[in-house]
């Protein structure tokens, strides 16, 4: 179990609410309140809050299973990761992939990581983040463990297995396709780099990535932010993107476009049919892009040009496994 601490100073709750990003808020869209329940046997279009044990640690998550599943046919199964310092609850709010998820038919679960606070919570993505990375907690296999436990009572597609999520858990993102591409068709990650050194991928994962030139959290460019108080340098975009293109076997030249503040970079001719997105925000921060609002109280506000979700989805869509 985790031990609480209840006398933890506001400034405490503070540093660690804005480890890599600020820590999410509640928006004005109504989120439906999770309810706890020991059984993942849930109706379409509800909201759960479930828990495994692994490690020794009870863990949770959001489990949303959508109104038009049907048990008779695979399913895909997507994956969203809350920021450093945030939790399912909140990266449920920042995103609509319920409402996705029940237009196109796809599960989605919430995942919360670990840390002192209930609520406070990190993942450890490899130099990155707080409690989860100092503490070296085995995230990856409790998303092995939560993934087999999943399919063991919903009819998932094990071809059309994804992963998302916004800075911390972008980078999250970014270390499951490093070990566990053996089950991860595709990743999304937003405003969050590839920093686990010992990535070595079993076989092509397709990568769609999300970045303002001007992250003052995750910086475009690498290195540590001015506004992070992780305290560790972040590798680069270019660094992230060029690690999957050899990765993928790629080709180096992509088709490019470019509008209002959007430059978006689409490589192809890459191994097993999996491919590799950029979408750079020019003068873009911290934020994702089609969000409600800002991902915290001191957050940046996200453009609207584009939403994230439905370019994701229409991402994973295309890229499964072979």
């Amino acid at each position: 179990m985790i031990k609480k601490n209840k006398t933890v100073s506001a400034a405490v709750v503070l540093l660690f609410a804005v480890l890599a990003c600020a820590r999410t808020t509640p928006t004005s869209t109504p989120v439906p309140q999770p309810t706890s329940i020991s059984t993942a046997v849930i109706s379409p279009g509800e909201d759960v809050m479930l828990t495994l044990n692994f490690g020794g640690i009870e863990r949770s998550y959001i489990l949303h299973i959508p109104s038009l599943y049907d048990a008779s046919k695979p399913t895909p199964l997507m994956l969203s990761f809350h920021g450093g310092g945030g939790n399912a609850e909140n990266q449920l709010r920042l995103t609509d992939d319920n409402e996705l998820a029940d237009e196109q038919g796809f599960i989605v679960v919430y995942p919360n990581g670990t840390g002192k606070l209930d609520n406070v919570l990190t993942w450890n993505g490899g130099n990155c983040c707080g409690y989860a990375s100092r503490n070296n907690i085995d995230d990856v296999g409790f998303v092995r463990a939560l993934v087999a436990e999943l399919q063991s009572q919903y009819n998932i597609d094990p071809k059309r297995i994804y992963a998302t999520g916004f800075s911390n858990g972008g980078i999250m993102s970014y270390r499951l396709a490093c070990e566990a591409a053996d089950i991860f068709a595709a990743i999304a990650p937003i405003s969050g780099t590839l920093n686990y050194d010992g990535c070595e991928p079993s076989e092509p994962v397709s990568v769609i990535h999300f970045h303002g030139t001007d992250d003052t959290h995750v910086p475009y460019n690498g290195g540590i932010g001015e506004d992070s108080l992780a305290g560790v340098p972040f590798k680069s975009v270019e660094y992230s993107i060029n690690f999957w293109l050899e990765a993928d076997q790629c080709a180096k030249t992509p088709a490019s476009e470019a509008y209002s503040d959007i430059k978006h970079d689409a490589y192809s001719n890459c191994a097993n049919g999996t491919g590799v997105e950029l979408y750079t925000i020019i003068g873009g921060k911290h934020a994702r892009p089609g969000s409600n609002g800002p991902a915290g109280p001191n957050g940046d506000e996200p453009t609207q040009t584009i939403s994230a979700s439905e370019i994701i989805w229409e991402f994973f869509a295309a890229h499964p496994k072979p």
